[in-house]
């Protein structure tokens, strides 16, 4: 178990490339990139059209591999990663790399963003460059560390953050941090155990409005009957109702946008038009 309560997935996302990510959470029918999909999708179509920007910078926070940006460039799916990987066992790293570059050069998507990939995990931020998945990388641990300047450079370019799953491990300091170069929208998905409200109440100081997107979303099995108990303690402390939800067997986050100038309302109504959400 890690800190959280949750059991520690750390090996996968430090290997030199994504099939023992894949592999490993194929087997928990880890979902959350896909249900996000079309919400990041619906928000960077908001952004393009009311910032008149043609190519909108996206900053994907704790990307690992790029998958949100894989599943937005090459038009796919999850399901279609797990298998693309699970075909490719006899492939050398250069290889595999090389057959992504072509899933990505396959597809007419590839010019309408720009991903930025932030994560603490270097091979990981290696492969989703080399494979053509985001466009920059910036290793950081914002938690604990200022970016450099070159780093700010980057982060003043972003126009839009995202996130499926670290809110909660990273916290309001690096989303601070992020904020202050550019004031980006942001739209993160939380795992229900954390609050978003310190996050919130610190982007208040910087003009920015918070609120919640209609419906909870699947994020994965419990590895084990251990994690679920500790996950369950966790949300009893938290004072979150787990009935029909994590008592049934998996983890679930909530989406939370957060705007400058006292917007976000709007931005969630139109993601509410979604008919995506998993009500238990």
């Amino acid at each position: 178990m890690d800190s959280t309560g949750k059991i520690n997935f750390d090996h996968i996302y430090t290997a030199p490339d994504p099939r023992p990510f894949f592999g490993t959470l194929r087997r928990l029918d880890y979902d959350i990139p896909q249900q996000a999909k079309a919400y990041f999708t619906k928000l960077i179509d908001e952004y393009r059209t009311e910032a008149g920007v043609k190519v909108p910078t996206v900053l994907d926070l704790g990307c690992s591999y790029g998958v949100n940006a894989a599943l937005y460039r090459c038009d796919t799916s999850m399901e279609r990663l797990y298998e693309h990987y699970a075909s490719a066992s006899s492939l050398s790293r250069d290889e595999l790399i090389v057959r992504d570059r072509r899933m990505v050069e396959r597809v007419a998507v590839c010019d309408e963003v720009r991903f930025i990939g932030l994560d603490a995990s270097a091979p990981a931020l290696d492969y989703a460059l080399a494979a053509g998945f985001i466009d920059e990388a910036i290793h950081a641990d914002l938690e604990n560390e200022e970016p450099t300047e070159e780093r700010r450079a980057l982060l003043s370019e972003v126009d839009i953050v995202i996130s499926t799953g670290c809110v909660g491990y990273v916290t309001e300091k690096t989303l601070v941090r992020i904020a202050r170069e550019n004031r980006p929208w942001m739209a993160h998905f939380v795992l229900r155990m954390f609050s978003y409200a310190p996050v919130a109440e610190s982007l208040g100081e910087l003009d920015y409005d918070t609120t919640g997107v209609e419906g909870v979303f699947r994020q994965r099995r419990f590895a084990s009957d251990e994690e679920q108990a500790q996950i369950l303690d966790n949300l009893s402390v938290a004072g979150v109702d787990p009935r029909g939800l994590e008592t049934e067997g998996r983890l679930y986050a909530r989406l939370f946008v957060s705007r400058p100038n006292g917007a976000a309302g709007e931005l969630a109504s139109a993601l509410n038009t979604l008919p995506l959400r998993d009500q238990g």
